[in-house]
């Protein structure tokens, strides 16, 4: 049993070995994110003011999730998201049903800052009589050529490239290079979520 347990443990540090902690896989498949100043909406009652006592629901983007199958020659993002929403009592205390339809886009950006495709689409909350909260689902689907997904054979192979102590570059990173980080940044995809949202909204969230 003793000899045993040192072939185990000799085995277990042997694929310990074989592992290296610095290393970090890249897919292919894009990030999902909301934006910071695009995820709530308030909603006024008047709508040209913007007092605290004139809110008459606040609502935000939740529970964001994707679903991508890299395989194949498209690489394709299923976005799913929910809305929530709480609302304020009228002026005489009462709750009515109510139905809104809020504003949403879907943004594929590439390179952080370079807009590839758009889609506005529209999520229904239905407030029951005497409810607060309401919430919807939405979606959406977001594809990308597994292609422009992938940089360039040549930058791959400096970053992949394994390195002997003795080399010249050995204690370079690859990506301080700026073409290495243009390439990678180029190759690099989000799926943004938020609202769209009016000048004044949009405002009135980054002052916040």
């Amino acid at each position: 049993m003793p000899n045993c347990r040192v072939a185990l443990l000799l085995a277990l540090v042997l694929v310990a070995c074989q592992r290296n902690p610095l290393e970090v896989r890249r897919s292919p498949c894009p990030a999902a994110a909301i934006p910071h100043h695009v995820g709530q909406l308030t909603r006024f009652n008047p709508p040209e003011s913007r007092d605290a006592d004139a809110i008459d629901f606040v609502a935000q983007i939740v529970d964001l999730a994707t679903t991508c199958a890299p395989a194949g020659e498209t690489v394709g993002s299923e976005v799913r998201f929910a809305v929530t929403a709480l609302r304020r009592p009228a002026r005489d205390g009462s709750l009515p049903a109510r139905t809104v339809d809020l504003p949403v886009f879907v943004s594929l950006v590439q390179g952080g800052n370079v807009l590839v495709a758009k889609k506005l689409t529209a999520v229904r909350l239905e407030f029951a009589e005497g409810a607060r909260r309401a919430s919807g689902a939405g979606g959406a689907r977001a594809d990308v050529a597994r292609a422009a997904t992938t940089p360039p054979p040549e930058v791959l192979e400096r970053i992949t490239r394994q390195r002997k102590a003795t080399d010249p570059d050995a204690l370079v990173d690859p990506m301080s290079d700026p073409v290495v980080r243009a390439a990678i940044r180029a190759a690099t995809f989000e799926v943004l979520v938020g609202f769209q949202l009016d000048d004044a909204s949009l405002a009135y969230n980054l002052a916040k």
